[in-house]
C-alpha cells in the first residue's frame, strides 16, 4: 500500500484501490489497545432516484435507512451479537448522502474486521422480516417526528429547496417504507453496496498489507458500474419560501436560519469551501464574535446558540440557530452585523485568534478514531484529503472570510424555521 506522512499533525495514512474498485485507508497505531474500523457506502437517504446503466429507478423514500437496519441480519444470525461476543461495539448510521457500519475494540481485531466486511456485503433478506423491521422503524419515525430539532431541521429544508431529496427525512414516512420490500432491497444493495461505491478506513494496530489481503479474500472481485444519481433540477439561490412556523411544547421558541451556498461538488475546493465556511460562521456568530457576545448580554439567546456548514447530498448550506425570546430580533441583529462586518472589514487580530482555535480543534479530533475513519472516507468519496483540513484552515485569510460573506450570506436569501409552544388555551 502507498503511504502518506502528514509531518504537520504527526500521522502516516496508507491507501490502496482495490482492483474491485473498494478504496483502503490504514491508520497505524500500534501504542493504543483501542482499534477501530469503518465500512462506508456512498448511499444515503436522498439516493431515492438513479440511473444505472441507461435505467432510471424510483425508490421509496427510507429505503438507504431500511436497508442499513436489515443489513446486519445474517443468516447464521445477528450480526451485532457476534461482535458482541467477539468483544467489539458495533453500530451504524444513514446520512443524506452515505451509510456507515463500524465496530471499535480492543482485541479480535482481524476476526471483527472480517466479520465486518462479511455481513455488510453478502445480503440475506426475507419477506417477514421486511414486515417486521417495517413495523420497528415505523415507530422509530412517529418518535423522529414528535420531535422538535427534527421538525426545525426538516421544514428550514423544505423552505429552502424545491426539489433536491435532501428535504425528505433520512428514514421516510410510514407510507413510504410500507412499498419497501425485500427484492427492493436486494437491487439497491447490489448497486450500492459494491465495492466501487464503498471505502474501508482501519485505525489500530494492524498491518496495512493484512487489511487489503482480507478486502480481497471476502469481497467480490468484480468490477461494476456506479450509478448517476439524481437530485432533482438545479435550485436558485432563493428560497421557496422565508418561513415557517410549528407549534410544539418546547421552553423557548427555537429557531433555525439557513441559507443556500453553491455547491463545489470535488475535490480539495470542496475542502477549501467547508473550512473557509465554517471560520467565517464563527467569525460572524460563533461564541467568540462580538454578535454572540452582544446577543447574550442582552438576553436574546442562550447557550444553546451556534453555527454549522452542512455539506450534503448536491447541496451545501450555511446554518445559524438556537433558542430566543424573539427570533425574529436575532435575525434582524444578525443581518445588521453582516452589514457591519462587510463595511468595516474583517478584524485582524479577532480573525487569528479564531483560526488558532479552528486547527486546535481538528488537532483534537485526531484523538477521535471515529472521527478521523469518517473524515478519511468521506474525502475519499468526494476526492480530498481530510488530512489536509489542517493546512487547508491555516491557508484561509480576512479576505476568504470577507468574500464568503459577501458572496453567501446575502440576507435576501435567509429562510427561517421556528418551533414555539403553543398559545395558552389553544388545542393543537
Amino acid at each position: 500500500m502507498k503511504s502518506k506522512i502528514y509531518e504537520r499533525i504527526g500521522e502516516q495514512l496508507y491507501h490502496e484501490r482495490l482492483a474491485n474498485g473498494l478504496q483502503i485507508y490504514v491508520v497505524k497505531k500500534p501504542d493504543f489497545r483501542k482499534s477501530m474500523a469503518f465500512f462506508t457506502t456512498r448511499y444515503g437517504g436522498a439516493d431515492t432516484r438513479y440511473i444505472i446503466g441507461s435505467e432510471l429507478r424510483d425508490t421509496p423514500a427510507g429505503i438507504a435507512h431500511f436497508l442499513e437496519h436489515k443489513t446486519f441480519e445474517m443468516k447464521e444470525g445477528d450480526a451485532l451479537t457476534s461482535f458482541s461476543k467477539n468483544g467489539a461495539s458495533a453500530n451504524a448510521f444513514t446520512s443524506a448522502d452515505m451509510t456507515a457500519y463500524f465496530f471499535e475494540c480492543t482485541d479480535h481485531l482481524s476476526e471483527n474486521l472480517e466479520l465486518l466486511l462479511s455481513f455488510v456485503s453478502k445480503p440475506y433478506f426475507t419477506e417477514e422480516s421486511v414486515a417486521r423491521e417495517r413495523g420497528i422503524i415505523g415507530q422509530e419515525i412517529k418518535m423522529t417526528e414528535d420531535s422538535p430539532d427534527f421538525v426545525i431541521y426538516h421544514n428550514l429544508l423544505n423552505c429552502l429547496y424545491k426539489d433536491n431529496p435532501i428535504k425528505n427525512a433520512v428514514a421516510g414516512t410510514v407510507e413510504s417504507i410500507g412499498e419497501i420490500t425485500a427484492d427492493t432491497l436486494y437491487k439497491c444493495h447490489k448497486v450500492f453496496y459494491h465495492p466501487s461505491n464503498m471505502a474501508l478506513c482501519v485505525i489500530g494496530n494492524i498491518e496495512p498489507d493484512a487489511v487489503a489481503e482480507m478486502a480481497e479474500r471476502v469481497l467480490t472481485k468484480t468490477v461494476s458500474v456506479s450509478p448517476e444519481r439524481d437530485y432533482g433540477a438545479s435550485e436558485t439561490r432563493s428560497p421557496v419560501s422565508k418561513y415557517i412556523e410549528a407549534e410544539m411544547e418546547v421552553g423557548l421558541p427555537m429557531f433555525l436560519i439557513g441559507v443556500k451556498v453553491p455547491s463545489v461538488k470535488r475535490g480539495d475546493e470542496l475542502l477549501k469551501q467547508s473550512v473557509t465556511a465554517e471560520l467565517a460562521l464563527e467569525y460572524l456568530a460563533g461564541q467568540s464574535s462580538p454578535l454572540y457576545a452582544r446577543l447574550y448580554a442582552d438576553g436574546d439567546i442562550n447557550g444553546e446558540f451556534s453555527t454549522d456548514f452542512e455539506v450534503t447530498a448536491g447541496a451545501s448550506m450555511a446554518l445559524i440557530g438556537g433558542e430566543s425570546r424573539d427570533p425574529e430580533l436575532v435575525k434582524a441583529k444578525l443581518k445588521k452585523e453582516i452589514r457591519r462586518i462587510l463595511s468595516e472589514g474583517v478584524d485582524d487580530a479577532l480573525f487569528g485568534r479564531l483560526k488558532k482555535a479552528a486547527v486546535g480543534d481538528e488537532l483534537r479530533g485526531l484523538n477521535s478514531f471515529d472521527n478521523m475513519c469518517y473524515n478519511i472516507t468521506r474525502g475519499g468519496f468526494f476526492g480530498y484529503d481530510a488530512l489536509r483540513a489542517v493546512e487547508m484552515t491555516l491557508a484561509v485569510t480576512p479576505e476568504d472570510i470577507a468574500e464568503f460573506i459577501r458572496e453567501n450570506l446575502k440576507p435576501d436569501n435567509f429562510a427561517m424555521s421556528v418551533v414555539r409552544s403553543p398559545e395558552k388555551g389553544q388545542v393543537v
